[in-house]
């Protein structure tokens, strides 16, 4: 491999320390030297001069955390004398820091002090306001799936007054949770749901995921009873759709998650299991008298 530079360095650069490499080619004889040095200013000026003397014409910088912490108040309106006596702060400190730079150190100071007043104020007035909210975190997560930073989202991106959709369908529409109308000559040519309210229905997929691995629940039943027809893509959308569409009539009404049960869609289905078997009995000749058993 060709020699490119035989004066070379390279720097890591950390929060408190900056580890330097010198590489030097020196009669064909490679020579390598490492040196830690200090982020303060006098250490940073002592590398600079190691460097020199070592003669490197390339160095190579990585940094991926740097950052300083100025204190502001000091370099602002402190007392430099009371500073530089104690010799920490003062190699901290130790730079070029013109009158010129106190001004603009003291106009952002004052910039920042003005906007903790405003986020104070905004955070005193949301304080005020969050007791609704705060109400149905609790009425929310009752639902499999909800934990209580979703319930938090749904919350923001709704709200708690239900009386801005007529229906649960409405508000499923402007989720987004629905097919979108995408039909020609009466023919349908997709599916998909439509474009609605992105980081609600992000959301909802993901307690979808989950509220469909809750054991014995309606949201699992119905999870798989549509994944066998229309696959998993589909299934989870409309269990987003019916854990909104419950959290509708939870907000709206202010009630906790009752579970339709595992069993649901079998005990829905029975009075019409029940009209086709005594229709195909009928269609073979006989008389049937159907009479509940027993408990």
């Amino acid at each position: 491999m060709d020699v490119l530079h035989t004066h070379c360095a390279g720097l890591d650069i950390h929060k408190d320390t900056v580890v330097a490499c010198s590489r030097r080619v020196t009669a064909g004889k490679v020579i390598r030297e490492v040196r830690t040095f200090k982020t303060t200013t006098s250490e940073l000026l002592a590398l600079s001069d190691w460097l020199g003397s070592l003669g490197a014409t390339h160095i190579a910088m990585e940094a991926t955390g740097v950052y300083w912490k100025p204190v502001w108040n000091i370099l602002s309106d402190g007392d430099f004398e009371l500073i530089l006596a104690n010799a920490m702060l003062g190699e901290a400190l130790r730079g070029r820091v013109t009158r010129h730079h106190r001004f603009l150190l003291r106009l952002h100071l004052q910039q920042i002090d003005a906007l903790d007043r405003a986020i104070a104020e905004i955070d005193k007035e949301v304080e005020a306001n969050l007791a609704p909210f705060r109400e149905l975190i609790p009425v929310l997560t009752s639902i499999p799936g909800i934990g209580e930073l979703a319930a938090r989202v749904l919350l923001a991106e709704i709200g708690t007054d239900m009386s801005r959709f007529p229906t649960s369908g409405h508000l499923i529409s402007w989720a987004g949770l629905c097919p979108r109308n995408d039909q020609s000559a009466g023919k349908r040519r997709s599916t998909r749901m439509r474009k609605g309210a992105p980081w609600l229905k992000t959301v909802l997929i993901q307690c979808a995921w989950a509220g469909a691995r809750k054991k014995g629940s309606y949201l699992e039943a119905q999870f798989h009873r549509l994944r066998a027809r229309r696959g998993a893509k589909k299934a989870v959308g409309a269990v987003a759709a019916s854990i909104l569409t419950a959290a509708y009539h939870m907000i709206a009404e202010g009630t906790f998650y009752q579970d339709l049960g595992a069993d649901h869609f079998q005990r829905r289905a029975k009075p019409s299991q029940i009209k086709r078997l005594v229709a195909k009995i009928q269609s073979l000749g006989y008389n049937v008298e159907i009479k509940p058993l027993a408990a």
